[in-house]
């Protein structure tokens, strides 16, 4: 069942609603035309869509507090992967990765979160 709900929701001021994930990821997504849609398991706000059980918190931000890294970290990250996965746990290869989105990189060097912007 996927319910559509309409929030009117203050935002004066501020130009994202930024969600937290359990992994310590954020998320910015603009306010500006936003939509949020509830399914009984996902949040789907704007273009971005979240694990109801994966979220920690959501919160007006004025500016995009996307968890990124950096270009250098990145080029490595995709030279170096053994395995890339979505939020919710699916692992996927370098090619399914799409702007917008943030993952989880399993490399030589470590394990990253990675934006792709």
């Amino acid at each position: 069942m996927t319910w559509v709900v309409t929030l009117t929701m203050s935002a004066e001021g501020y130009q994202y609603l930024t969600f937290e994930t359990t992994e310590g990821v954020w998320i910015s997504v603009p306010v500006e035309s936003l939509t949020m849609t509830f399914s009984s398991t996902t949040l789907t706000a704007g273009k971005q869509t979240f694990t109801l059980d994966n979220l920690k918190k959501m919160y007006f931000s004025t500016s995009d507090e996307t968890t990124s890294i950096s270009e250098e970290l990145r080029m490595k990250s995709e030279e170096f992967a053994t395995a890339i996965y979505d939020l919710q746990g699916n692992e996927l290869t370098k090619e399914q990765m799409r702007s917008g989105q943030v993952y989880i990189v399993k490399t030589n060097h470590g394990t990253h979160k990675l934006a792709v912007k």
